[in-house]
């Protein structure tokens, strides 16, 4: 979201940060922060939205719990036809077949937010080809890797914090 993080933190309704907390970092408002000071840390299991956790080698992976909050900002969006919706909620990566727009420069490797063709965000990806490499590509190559969907709610609830 690049330099759109700052509406992320100035807020209207007060001002909002982000912890980090057990390698998971963690978004929510200073209120909340406060609040959260009066218990004991290794008591702390969660606060606020998580937003994404740091692997065992220190890459940062973005959890679908974000979504709600980052895809109004996103700069480099992916738009996937009906057909394709299902394929990517299940975790799979989404074909040039599927495509059915992309945001004008995209970088290849850029992080971006895939959306239903009806605007709804489903999850996010990494494009694998630029937006001029897609417009000549094989119709089964990959264009975008898949991350994070919103069908992880129902396939990890148990895990999802």
């Amino acid at each position: 979201i690049g330099e759109n993080i700052q509406l992320l933190v100035d807020r209207p309704d007060g001002t909002y940060c982000f912890r980090l907390h057990r390698d998971r970092v963690y978004y929510l408002s200073e209120k909340l922060l406060k609040v959260a000071a009066s218990i004991p840390r290794d008591s702390l299991v969660s606060l606020g939205t998580c937003f994404g956790k740091f692997t065992k080698t220190q890459k940062f992976r973005l959890s679908v719990t974000a979504l709600d909050f980052l895809a109004p900002y996103a700069k480099y969006k992916v738009w996937v036809k009906p057909g394709s919706e299902q394929s990517f909620l299940y975790g799979n990566h989404v074909l040039k077949s599927g495509l059915g727009r992309i945001t004008e420069n995209t970088a290849q490797y850029q992080g971006v937010v895939v959306y239903s063709m009806a605007d709804v965000p489903l999850g996010f990806g990494v494009a694998a080809k630029s937006t001029q490499e897609c417009r000549k590509v094989d119709p089964m190559a990959i264009v975008v890797f898949h991350q994070a969907d919103v069908g992880e709610y129902v396939r990890n609830e148990d895990t999802l914090t």
